[in-house]
Parts: structure tokens; sequence; C-alpha cells
């Protein structure tokens, strides 16, 4: 697939249909995808600045070599997750874990 001239759209309301596409190199700014879906999606090396992502579901994805910063994670939630090798701060997941274990054992 040969990529073209990029699609320019400027003050227009439409929805996006796109199937078996290669929209590598994209760039969106002030932007609204409100209520966008994605699924089978490849955004590796994607970045996202200054975004409002609340209600945001995430499942089945592959966050290796994420870095979030500046962010407020107020209600956020990790579930059933595979987290070895993540720190918050430079602490890893895995030693906060075994310390808040620890310390509820000690307090029962």
């Amino acid at each position: 697939m040969e990529a073209d001239e990029a699609i320019k759209l400027a003050q227009v309301r439409k929805r996006i249909a796109a199937a078996d596409a290669d929209l590598s190199g994209s760039t969106f700014e002030d932007v609204s995808l409100t209520g966008a879906s994605f699924q089978d999606v490849n955004l590796s090396g994607a970045t996202i600045r200054d975004a409002n992502l609340s209600g945001w579901m995430v499942q089945n994805v592959v966050f290796s070599g994420l870095r979030i910063s500046n962010a407020d994670l107020r209600g956020a939630s990790i579930v059933e997750s595979l987290t070895k090798g993540m720190t918050i701060d430079g602490i890893a997941v895995a030693d906060m874990m075994a310390a808040y274990r620890a310390s509820k054992t000690k307090a029962e």
C-alpha cells in the first residue's frame, strides 16, 4: 500500500470509518474523537498530549514501554493485569504490593 498525500480536514463534522487501512503518520490536532472505537489497532509509537481520556476503557492491550507523566489518575484502576517491571515514581509496583499485603497480614 503506497502512502499518498495527506487528506486534510478542517472545520468539519464527519465520521470516518476506516478498515484494513494504514493511517501511519497521521496527525490530529484540536479534534474531537468522542465515542470513537478502536479495535485491532496498532498505536505503537503514538503520542497523546493535552488530552481528555476520562471514561476510557482499555482491554486486552500491550502497554510495554508506556510512560505516563503529569497525569490526573484519580479514580483510575488497574485490574487483572501483568505488572512485572512496572514502576510508579521509580518504585516497583511488585514491591509496593508486597509491602501492602505484608502490612495487611500484620494488622489482622
